[in-house]
């Protein structure tokens, strides 16, 4: 906050505590108890009065409903604590992000109604956190230097080699289960490399951030929309939650951004996302040192993300006509519905002046 409110205002900005995930089930495996990390996330899963179950083999499994909303619900309620595969150790490029996405967990306990990792992800939507976390980050040294995403990119060189933490997760969504993140994060700290630790977030728990050794190796991103796209967010921190909590972590020397996703055709979009770039600037204002890039992506969807998630929120407002949409072919050949490209180019064009005006110390990684 500014060091000049008067204590009323300040008292009407004060978010409210972050919001901090209980899952009603909690699983492990053989196979993690083989970890240390696995046992100490049942050690403090256990000390927060949460039981564990374990489990007689390395195969999970959820009772099985016949209502498809019930098994849904049964599936976002549960944290499984797992061994990462072997396939999880060799790293794929995420662009436009970074060079390499890694994975300390996958699933998320959040219900986005747009989530892109609906379709993405096969079976039930359990939260997996990984017990080989020593493994994991090991085997990053493997991969530094041989980036082609932002290390070949002159514009974005001085970041170093990228690495992506919340491609397939959320991991501060989960960090007071787990550890992982803050594990991470000393991790790069100590790595005397050109290296980056990279992730976004729609939560605000940072405290247990704020302490650590970073030397500055870790961006925090915060994903952040329009105000009227909140009803889209259930199980999430509210934006000013979430801007007080870049405020924290950028005050504790971390470099920081802001994810605006998944930008949509809202009405009075301009004046929304206009709106929203005032208020990250109010929250940075004299904020020393800053470090702020900005990453802007549309909303898009697949046929399959659109069947999942009209399973998953059957009453949802969310734009998902095909009508109104442009149909495009990936690499790969599948399809995915985009914004037109007069909205697109539209949109484009006064977002990004937009934060040009307001908020001209952001850097613009990339539109997509």
């Amino acid at each position: 906050m500014d060091q000049g409110l008067a204590p009323a205002e300040d008292a009407r900005r004060a978010p409210r505590p972050p919001r901090l995930w209980r899952p009603r089930r909690v699983v492990v495996t053989p196979a993690a108890l083989d970890h240390a990390h696995g046992r100490a996330m049942v050690a403090r899963l256990e000390a927060e009065g949460l039981s564990v179950e374990r489990l007689a083999a390395n195969r999970l499994s959820l009772p099985r409903q016949a209502d498809p909303r019930r098994a849904y619900a049964d599936a976002k309620a549960t944290l499984a604590l797992t061994v990462a595969p072997p396939t999880k150790l060799r790293l794929q490029p995420i662009p436009p992000s970074a060079d390499w996405r890694f994975d300390l967990a996958e699933g998320c306990p959040a219900h986005c109604q747009y989530c892109y990792l609906a379709g993405s992800l096969s079976g039930p939507p359990v939260t997996r956190a990984y017990a080989n976390l020593g493994e994991i980050l090991d085997n990053l040294g493997g991969y530094a230097g041989r980036g082609g995403v932002t290390s070949a990119s002159a514009a974005r060189a001085a970041e170093g080699t990228t690495f992506e933490a919340s491609c397939y997760t959320d991991p501060l969504g989960i960090e007071h289960h787990t550890g992982s993140l803050s594990a991470a994060i000393a991790h790069f700290g100590a790595w005397e490399a050109p290296v980056q630790l990279r992730f976004t977030t729609k939560f605000a728990a940072v405290s247990p951030l704020l302490g650590l050794r970073h030397e500055r190796r870790t961006r925090i991103r915060f994903s952040v929309n329009a105000r009227s796209a909140a009803r889209y967010e259930g199980g999430t921190d509210p934006l000013d939650a979430r801007l007080d909590a870049l405020r924290q972590v950028a005050m504790a020397g971390y470099p920081v951004g802001l994810t605006v996703a998944p930008i949509l055709p809202i009405p009075d979009w301009e004046r929304a996302y206009a709106a929203l770039i005032e208020d990250a600037a109010d929250a940075l204002a004299g904020v020393p040192d800053l470090d702020l890039t900005a990453e802007l992506i549309t909303h898009r969807f697949t046929p399959g993300s659109k069947e999942v998630l009209q399973g998953w929120y059957p009453g949802s407002d969310l734009p998902l006509d095909e009508a109104e949409r442009s149909r495009k072919l990936t690499k790969f050949g599948s399809v995915k519905y985009v914004l037109p490209k007069p909205q697109m180019d539209a949109m484009r064009s006064a977002i990004t002046g937009q934060i040009a005006r307001i908020l001209p110390a952001a850097r613009v990684l990339y539109w997509t």
